[in-house]
């Protein structure tokens, strides 16, 4: 009996009670339709609502600053003088200018005597054209035992380098003699500076003469000036103590001190030695056919 009361009790509940749900995938969320949103109007009267903030690209650029009252405006005729019309100026200068360099002016001492020496030379001309002139010598005890006159005509090779043709007047030793000369001089590699001069003169002599000098600062205003020089000859001049070949070498070095670029003191030493037929030459004469000496001189420009 109380089983069917309970089951009574059981059916009656499960007949009020609702159906119970199957079990699913919830939905997703509605998609919300934006398209027909607008964004509001600005409030009347707000007419920079619209304008966005510049960038710093796209943004202009401050006026210029006003220049101070105390500058003058520019005019046409600063302008004009600015930029002068130079008349298609070319590379090379055709002013006229000059140049005068006593390189060496020097008292020497030693091998026994004491003498001067000269060595002098200079320019007028434009850029590319030049007369040139050397003179150079010595003496000894009161005696001038060698002087040298050369003119030259230069004309420019090319940079740092000029060709050279002219005249060369021999005064001491013995009679005076002329000679043709023609050669080159300029600056080479390293910065050195060279002269080589052939020469021709009576009765078929020839003569060559090779020079080269460099400069060397010890500080900006202390220069040491290392000097070598050759003589050679082709044929041999008894009346000025010459043999054929290779006939005396000079070297010095001189150390100056430019108080200012134009003017200089200084002090040496030079060597000389005679060679080949000269020295023979020499020796049977009761010369040195080698010495030394110390030198003390000026040098100027201008």
């Amino acid at each position: 009996m109380r089983t069917l009361i309970a089951c009574a009790v059981v059916a009656a509940l499960g007949a009020a009670l609702p159906p119970r749900a199957a079990a699913q995938t919830p939905a997703p969320p509605p998609v919300e339709d934006h398209s027909r949103h607008q964004t509001p109007a600005p409030p009347p009267g707000d007419d920079h609502a619209q304008h966005q903030a510049p960038t710093a690209a796209s943004a202009p650029a401050p006026p210029p600053a006003p220049l101070p009252d105390f500058i003058p405006p520019v005019t046409a005729a600063d302008v004009a003088a600015a930029f002068p019309d130079v008349m298609g100026h070319s590379v090379h200068d055709d002013a006229v200018n000059y140049f005068v360099l006593f390189d060496q002016f020097e008292g020497q001492s030693g091998a026994g005597s004491r003498g001067l020496g000269w060595d002098t030379r200079g320019w007028i001309g434009n850029d590319r054209t030049r007369a040139w002139f050397r003179a150079e010598g010595d003496s000894r005890d009161g005696r001038v035992r060698d002087a040298q006159f050369h003119a030259f005509y230069a004309r420019r090779l090319f940079r740092w380098w000029d060709a050279v043709a002219g005249v060369r007047q021999d005064l001491r030793p013995g009679p005076a003699q002329t000679y043709a000369a023609v050669g080159v001089q300029g600056l080479a590699p390293y910065w050195f500076q060279v002269e080589a001069t052939a020469y021709l003169g009576a009765a078929g002599r020839t003569h060559l003469r090779l020079e080269t000098e460099y400069e060397l600062l010890v500080t900006n205003r202390l220069v040491l000036q290392p000097l070598v020089e050759l003589e050679v000859y082709g044929k041999a001049d008894p009346a000025r103590h010459i043999g054929a070949g290779l006939s005396t070498v000079d070297a010095g070095l001189r150390l100056r001190y430019e108080f200012r670029r134009e003017l200089a003191p200084y002090v040496g030493i030079t060597w000389q030695r005679a060679f080949f037929g000269t020295a023979d030459r020499a020796a049977a004469s009761g010369e040195r056919t080698s010495s030394a000496r110390l030198v003390v001189g000026l040098r100027w420009w201008q």
